[in-house]
């Protein structure tokens, strides 16, 4: 059986946890000043450097579960999203009107991705569970 892969792990979370090649991480915005486009390409750009360090990249997103804290803003999340998902890649998706754990946030992103299991052991700061 293979070893759950842990990247960055700390007492109340990982970077991303790898496990049969199957990937799962959470972004949150760093920058909680910015409106709904910011925060968006914010998530969606640091997503891209955690698929890259897992060995994985967006054209592999399995699913994607995004948290909103108003569907005012679902117009704005859908045109960043579309624009930055590659033609013909688009996952499965909930989208979801919550309350975030800071009230600043206004969008926080959980993915599930495919990662090449060659990748994910060779590329990767990867600390094991």
């Amino acid at each position: 059986m293979p070893d759950i892969q842990r990247i960055n792990p700390t007492p109340r979370w990982s970077d991303m946890t790898i496990f049969n090649g199957i990937a799962h991480f959470v972004e949150v915005p760093a920058d909680t000043s910015a409106d709904i486009h910011g925060q968006v390409k914010q998530v969606l750009t640091q997503a891209e450097t955690t698929l890259r360090s897992g060995g994985s990249d967006k054209s592999r997103i399995l699913s994607a579960t995004i948290y909103i804290t108003d569907f005012n803003h679902l117009a704005a999340l859908n045109a960043e999203w579309e624009a930055w998902l590659p033609a013909g890649c688009a996952p499965s998706r909930a989208c979801l009107k919550v309350e975030l754990a800071d009230p600043k946030y206004l969008v926080e992103i959980a993915f599930v991705a495919a990662v090449a299991e060659s990748s994910y052991l060779v590329n990767s700061p990867i600390l094991l569970g």
